[in-house]
């Protein structure tokens, strides 16, 4: 028998955080989150993002045990800002039974009903900073820590529940030159005096503090176009700094200013969170927080993308090719051997075109779904 109950208490929140880790506690391409900062993302009293959102979690249950999970989201703030009346989905995971997937989306859609919702889209969280897009390509893959993996089953799940595409991200595997491109630093040389640009390099956290504000103001003007995007607030955005600081190394860093210290544009690169989460199994107790600092510091190993952005009066002048070229000489001197970027959406051209100096493969695909109700 299935069964659907919505969570109510900090115990059930915690089952609920905690699924995906039971289910996926034997694959290895499965990187779990950091549970704590997941709790916080979840409650209301911890995420800012709830002063334009509502949302419900609902835990399935098949023969009284945990088979699923699914959290219902309205943005108020993104449905004004893109004219629609959709009510989003995130953190969905279920077992491979059609009853059980069906029982969670159900649920999701008939409280979208009540809203007077004409649509449900997913997965995407409360903000763009949340993990978002179902995985269609690429299961066999090793799985970033900012993104989500599901098994292949999914896709066929939502299908057969009358979800289609709305968009795709594609992900890159960027494999790293073992000496300096030439023609990337005589390309960003050439931007930077052409533009009369300075280039930021902090040498340390002391240096990154001083220019929070202006990074997330920049993301805010870059990403307004992305696909449900909604702006970053103060609020969020000392969040989001909190759950990311420690991850960070300052030579991963790069940014570009203008002769008045205008922020122009921001890359952010980490090294690969993967194996101390999976290690820690998403705990930063006792011994997570020491193997994620650790991880900070590897060499010999992966890069994770973690953003680019670029003011928009400047995207298509080059200053994408001076945050690349930073990047890769910070990386051939640590000798790591692969990037992987982030999700980009697929109609994102201008992303995409930062990999034509090199060697890559587009090995994992996102898909956010829709259904009209």
């Amino acid at each position: 028998m299935i069964t659907v109950k919505e969570v109510k208490t900090n115990k059930e929140l915690k089952e609920f955080v905690k699924f995906p880790n039971t289910l996926y506690e034997d694959n290895p391409c499965y990187v779990p989150f950091l549970i704590s900062d997941e709790i916080g993302n979840l409650r209301k009293d911890k995420n800012p993002a709830f002063a334009f959102c509502d949302a419900k979690y609902f835990m399935a249950y098949k023969d009284g045990k945990p088979a699923g999970r699914v959290a219902a989201i309205l943005s108020k703030e993104s449905n004004k800002k893109w004219g629609t009346k959709r009510l989003r989905f995130s953190r969905i995971d279920f077992i491979d039974d059609q009853e059980v997937s069906g029982a969670l989306l159900k649920a999701v859609e008939d409280w979208a009903k009540e809203l007077g919702m004409e649509e449900v889209h997913g997965p995407i969280g409360f903000t763009d900073m949340d993990q978002e897009g179902m995985l269609i390509e690429g299961f066999d893959r090793e799985d970033m820590f900012i993104t989500i993996y599901n098994a292949p089953y999914y896709k066929e799940h939502m299908a057969a529940h009358g979800y289609e595409k709305d968009v795709d991200w594609v992900e890159y595997r960027i494999t790293i030159p073992k000496e300096k491109d030439n023609k990337i630093d005589r390309l960003a040389q050439m931007v930077i005096k052409r533009n009369n640009l300075k280039v930021f390099q902090p040498k340390s956290m002391k240096d990154i503090r001083p220019v929070i504000k202006p990074v997330f103001k920049l993301l805010n003007e870059a990403y307004t176009h992305l696909y449900g995007t909604v702006e970053l607030t103060p609020e969020l955005i000392n969040k989001y700094y909190s759950q990311f600081v420690t991850m960070v190394n300052p030579k991963y860093i790069s940014g570009v200013y203008d002769q008045e210290d205008n922020l122009l544009a921001i890359g952010i690169v980490i090294p690969s969170m993967g194996a101390a989460v999976k290690k820690s199994k998403g705990k930063l107790f006792p011994l997570g927080w020491a193997r994620v600092l650790k991880a900070t510091r590897q060499k010999n190993g992966v890069l994770d993308l973690l953003l680019v952005a670029v003011d928009p009066r400047y995207q298509g002048k080059g200053l994408n090719a001076i945050l690349m070229n930073q990047m890769i000489k910070a990386a051939i001197e640590d000798g790591m051997t692969y990037a992987e970027t982030g999700p980009e959406l697929e109609t994102n051209e201008k992303v995409q075109a930062l990999w034509r100096f090199f060697e890559t493969e587009q090995h994992r695909r996102r898909r956010c779904w829709i259904k009209k109700i």
